[in-house]
């Protein structure tokens, strides 16, 4: 079966103009504008915590403060006390050790999945003689016990530091 389409001299053989305006043109028709662009980041890789450390007694002013290492041993302690092998499998990273008055301040950044077992691990561990746990270095040097007090946790570093974050872009 052979058909035979014939071509109409009616129809354009270019492009067909379009009613609507191109992108480019609406925008050269007005002043210039600026735009803003959005984006929301669903599922961020880190969770951040600010941590305190208690110790029980309170330790003189003299004390000196938290060293890197120490605060790691103290949160690999708790890591393991609560979840074995696994809790010091998890990685976590010291971003910055303060001390805020009285109070020894810590702020880490671990994997989001591992947020929730982590500050259950932190928040339930108790060093030293007082909670049965392994004497730990601070507690060996004040004869008392030392924990973890979560103070804030958060996905978003910004947030966790400045509260919640509402006046985190305003110049």
């Amino acid at each position: 079966m052979t058909s035979i389409i014939e071509k109409p001299s009616s129809l354009q053989t270019g492009p067909t103009p379009s009613k609507r305006k191109s992108p480019e043109e609406s925008d050269a028709s007005k002043p210039s504008s600026t735009k803003v662009q959005t984006f929301t980041s669903r599922n961020p890789p880190w969770t951040y915590l600010k941590l305190q450390l208690i110790t029980q007694p309170p330790t003189s002013t003299s004390q000196s403060p938290l060293d890197p290492l120490t605060a790691k041993t103290h949160l690999t302690a708790a890591l393991a006390q609560f979840l074995g092998l696994t809790g010091t499998a998890i990685p976590l990273d010291i971003l910055k050790i303060a001390r805020e008055g009285q109070a020894q301040t810590v702020w880490i950044r671990v994997p989001r999945p591992d947020a929730a077992a982590v500050v259950a691990a932190l928040s339930s561990w108790i060093g030293g003689p007082a909670g049965g746990g392994s004497k730990s270095a601070t507690a060996t040097a004040t004869g008392g016990s030392v924990a973890w007090r979560v103070c804030a946790k958060g996905n978003y570093l910004g947030a966790v530091v400045h509260g919640s974050g509402g006046d985190l872009f305003v110049p």
